[in-house]
């Protein structure tokens, strides 16, 4: 298992790398439509479409249609909807439920998660566009909190965060990965070489006070992220959204606290 799960880990990370610095915009979007559509439709499976797949093809379509033409308010009506759905929809869920399988409810919710899964490739499409380097560094910022709390947590983990949904993450476990995308984000700023990234580019438009809170916030919302996801696989009673991806479940699974965090970043991008 862990073989096979190291095996793919090195193909994706190969994969991203060619893909990231091939310097080809077509290239990065064919990849991105194949995997917004896995993603896709391990969402419609987890809410109990009848139809995944061709539910998952409409949306890659829509995706297809925006970035092919790249409205110039389309894009930023996408995050700035990404951002609302959110913070007064789905966070919420994570402490107040979500709802039957069976029912209108349970259909515009899924919808409204589907719109966040395409905001989040919109995002990587046109953080690529800014530089590959740039979008890595946001996408650090992710993978940093995670790791760091999963080290954190192992360590020092005793409060739970959220029994009910995900009971092996925890409070201090949360406050490590947090303290980690600050540690490297702060090392960002420093080091000459990178100041081309995010982080950097952050705090120079920001100041250190708007970097700190930027810098919470999407730490915070990476949580969420994969709060939600877990909390929709333990309602599915799914370990995995698919198995798309041997050793690591599905492409939800590896992208969840992506998926609010990329739009938001790039809301906060076009604002320095």
């Amino acid at each position: 298992m862990l073989k096979t799960r190291v095996l793919t880990a090195l193909a994706l990370l190969a994969l991203i790398l060619l893909v990231v610095y091939s310097g080809s915009f077509l290239a990065a979007a064919v990849v991105a439509a194949l995997f917004l559509g896995a993603a896709m439709w391990e969402s419609m499976r987890l809410f109990g479409s009848r139809r995944p797949l061709v539910g998952a093809a409409i949306w890659t379509v829509a995706f297809c249609l925006i970035i092919y033409y790249q409205s110039r308010f389309a894009a930023p009506l996408l995050l700035i909807a990404c951002a609302l759905i959110w913070g007064l929809r789905l966070a919420p869920s994570l402490a107040f439920g979500l709802p039957p399988v069976e029912g209108l409810r349970n259909r515009l919710l899924g919808g409204i998660y589907c719109v966040g899964i395409l905001g989040c490739f919109v995002a990587i499409l046109l953080l690529y566009q800014y530089s590959p380097l740039y979008l890595l560094s946001v996408m650090a910022i992710v993978w940093v909190a995670d790791i760091g709390a999963y080290f954190a947590g192992r360590a020092y983990g005793k409060r739970k965060l959220a029994p009910s949904i995900s009971p092996g993450k925890s409070w201090e476990g949360a406050i490590g990965g947090w303290l980690a995308v600050l540690a490297l984000s702060a090392a960002c700023v420093f080091v000459p070489a990178l100041q081309v990234t995010f982080s950097a580019q952050l705090q120079a438009g920001l100041g250190w006070i708007g970097w700190l809170a930027v810098l919470t916030l999407l730490a915070a919302a990476s949580v969420v992220g994969d709060l939600f996801e877990s909390q929709l696989k333990r309602r599915a009673g799914m370990k995995d959204s698919s198995r798309l991806l041997p050793g690591h479940g599905g492409v939800l699974d590896r992208i969840d606290a992506l998926i609010p965090v990329l739009p938001l970043a790039l809301l906060v991008h076009s604002r320095f």
